[in-house]
């Protein structure tokens, strides 16, 4: 009995101290993520990062109704000059509108043209006039351009949960 109690004992330390390993070379990693960048929202990984390339092969795949959920890298287009509380993404031909997981966080007024990683779940999606006429406004469209907007159109959209910004480097 006592040999069959010490066995138990010794599995269940030996299993204990492999599990704290795994949590500390997550902690690591988490470590090495804000050490590279502003984290806003969840935190996420800056592994397994599609490209811009890989994302727009994705969404040409997508039909409305469908979503992935991917990370990708892309450079920001524009950013809602209201709040933050939304950003537009370079997609080459097109762009893909990036709104944030119930409005639990917002994105600086000055981060177009930088290059960011945004996770979350990926869809496309039929955008109305109304809608396209309020982000419209939201950037600070002309009352010319915003009545130009008549037609709905298919929309590359994005609902972030986390997006990791580079940390610029102090010169």
């Amino acid at each position: 009995m006592k040999k069959l109690v010490l066995v138990l004992f010794s599995v269940v330390l030996f299993t204990g101290c492999k599990n704290e390993k795994k949590v500390d070379e997550v902690a690591v990693v988490e470590e090495a993520v804000q050490e590279k960048y502003t984290i806003y929202g969840d935190e996420i990984s800056d592994t397994e990062v599609l490209t811009k390339s890989q994302i727009i092969e994705k969404y040409n795949l997508l039909t409305p109704g469908d979503t992935v959920a991917v990370k990708f890298k892309t450079k920001v287009n524009e950013v809602c000059q209201n709040k933050g509380c939304w950003m537009k993404m370079d997609m080459g031909d097109i762009e893909a509108m990036v709104k944030f997981k119930d409005y639990a966080f917002f994105m600086p007024k000055d981060l177009a043209g930088e290059e960011v990683i945004v996770g979350g779940k990926a869809f496309v999606s039929e955008m109305s006039v109304e809608e396209q006429q309020h982000y419209a406004e939201d950037a600070g469209k002309t009352k010319e351009e915003i009545a130009a907007i008549t037609e709905p159109k298919r929309t590359l959209s994005f609902l972030s949960n986390g997006v990791l910004i580079p940390v610029k480097e102090e010169q």
